[in-house]
């Protein structure tokens, strides 16, 4: 991996390639609360940039955060998960910085969590509803992952209001 500096708070993964160049995927247990921010601001994710001190603890508390950087460290794109690491992985978060959309990131990264969490049974995530454009856009990412709707799946999944 020449040409990359890794700092102690990450730990060297796989390395994908965006037409941008190299990048590489790599677990961080440390976070930059500005970089953070940025990233979630950029894809007007507001419930999580109204509170930074409660999405800092959400990055803390979870199972595993990986992220997606280029060569010069700057951070392309996150994914996080919540999971027992023997039955259940839930995918929290998967975001890229719109300047790095469809060029290979969020594949990369959700990519590395199939291979990682492959021994749970249930791998799942939960998204916008396909009535809305983002969600029109997540539903065609995830099937192209081979994710299943709920329905497909003959599974029911339940939530209680959103609390904001």
């Amino acid at each position: 991996m020449s040409g990359w500096i890794i700092k102690a708070r990450r730990t060297p993964g796989v390395r994908a390639v965006d037409q941008g160049g190299p990048v590489l995927i790599a677990r961080e247990t440390v976070f930059d609360r500005d970089e953070m921010f940025a990233l979630y601001d950029s894809v007007d994710w507001d419930g999580y940039t109204s509170d930074v001190d409660r999405m800092m603890r959400g990055l803390a508390n979870s199972h595993l955060v990986i992220t997606a950087r280029d060569e010069s460290g700057e951070l392309l794109g996150m994914a996080r998960t919540i999971s027992d690491d023997a039955a259940v992985c839930y995918v929290q978060d998967v975001l890229v910085h719109p300047r790095h959309h469809r060029r290979g990131v969020g594949r990369a990264l959700v990519e590395h969590l199939k291979e990682r969490y492959a021994h749970c049974r249930f791998f799942l995530l939960s998204t916008d509803h396909e009535s809305t454009e983002e969600g029109r856009r997540n539903h065609a990412f995830y099937r192209s992952l081979g994710f299943l709707s709920y329905e497909e799946k003959e599974m029911s999944a339940f939530g209680l209001p959103r609390v904001r």
